[in-house]
């Protein structure tokens, strides 16, 4: 059997959710006799060897501007793999949505695996935002399988695009115990600070958490990791208000310092709106984070209804409002360290997640996995 990957900046260059499911899922398939090939943007690479760890890697062009990086990266991909060898195609995220017809030309079977709700995040607008849907509608019976990476999101696409899917879940990395020693990098103490990890993107609603924190009574600092890797005025703009108790650290590459940053943190909070299971909670949760939440039908799947965190609602108030409730109840606190990780079901383990992923694979190329 052989896979081609399409919808990564590309392997092993681990920038975000869907590079990390990239290599987590075919650095366990290839073991299994599968052979993986991995579409790789070719201007983030200045080494491009055609082989790593038993996977094949090729580098296709695309444009620098964000607004179309992704969908002509995703056509160039998958025209390529139309006519290649591979027995089967998976796309992840919708900007392929449209193109599924193409691989047909071939007889190629075809996996997507939607994301989130793209077409509502704030930075695709007008166009963009009517692009993402019409996506979502096409993707629904252009492409054989559709994969869902959460029982909320399998719900939205058969409520608006009657298409149902299979859900398979993001995986959650193992709990290791970390270095907190590694945190007077920062300039930090164990249990003084708050947490955020994600993109500076409107949807994940850093400018939220940060109004609703800057007006809480609290002696703690709030620590962001992440950035765009573009010029962005919103993340401009949000990087103007550091001060002594905000502290911007951009992207952290050492995965044993983001670690410690996790397990050190006093609580983390999560504001991601509109993606489905979010491998930035998955962290915090094998992290063992006591978890403040935005209160979304996504964040409430993962934190089972507030059993695994505190959901806040989408205004400054109640942001303010979490804060003081944790600070003010130790014994919380400490409960929602303790239990948190009991949220991590096997269906957020990768071993598990990479035999679906092989099943639905079979089951396409014998005919018997209907849409």
């Amino acid at each position: 059997m052989t896979l081609a990957i399409i919808g990564t900046r590309g392997y092993p260059y681990v920038y975000g959710g869907f590079e990390t499911f990239a290599k987590e899922l075919s650095e366990r398939l290839v073991p299994k006799d599968v052979e993986v090939h991995i579409y790789c943007q070719k201007n983030l690479f200045q080494d491009r060897p055609k082989m790593i760890n038993g996977i094949y890697l090729h580098y296709i062009p695309t444009s620098n501007r964000k607004s179309l990086n992704q969908l002509i990266h995703s056509f160039l991909s998958i025209l390529h793999a139309t006519f290649s060898s591979a027995d089967v195609i998976l796309v992840l995220n919708l900007a392929g949505g449209p193109m599924g017809w193409i691989p047909k030309l071939a007889g190629k079977k075809t996996i997507i695996n939607v994301d989130g709700l793209e077409w509502l995040r704030p930075k695709w607008k007008g166009f963009g935002a009517s692009y993402f849907r019409i996506a979502a509608r096409l993707a629904s019976y252009l492409y054989d399988v559709i994969i869902t990476d959460a029982d909320a999101m399998r719900d939205i696409y058969l409520k608006q695009f009657k298409t149902d899917s299979t859900v398979i879940a993001y995986g959650a990395p193992p709990f290791a115990k970390a270095d907190l020693s590694l945190l007077k990098k920062f300039k930090l103490e164990e249990k003084n600070y708050y947490l955020i990890v994600g993109r500076l993107i409107p949807d994940n609603n850093a400018d939220l958490i940060i109004r609703g924190f800057l007006s809480a009574k609290t002696d703690k600092k709030l620590i962001i990791v992440g950035d765009v890797p573009y010029s962005d005025k919103y993340a401009e703009d949000l990087k103007k208000m550091a001060c002594e108790k905000l502290d911007f650290v951009g992207y952290i590459k050492d995965n044993k310092e983001l670690m410690a940053l996790y397990q050190g943190c006093f609580a983390y909070f999560h504001g991601h709106q509109f993606g489905g299971t979010n491998p930035a909670m998955l962290k915090a949760m094998s992290n063992n984070c006591a978890i403040l939440a935005l209160n979304t039908v996504f964040n409430r799947e993962m934190l089972d209804n507030g059993q695994f965190g505190l959901l806040f609602e989408h205004d400054d108030l109640s942001v303010r409002n979490a804060i003081t409730k944790i600070e003010n109840d130790e014994k919380m606190v400490n409960s929602m360290r303790a239990k948190v990780s009991l949220g991590l079901t096997e269906k957020y383990n990768w071993d598990l997640i990479t035999d679906k992923y092989q099943s639905v694979m079979k089951k396409i190329l014998n005919k018997q996995c209907e849409k």
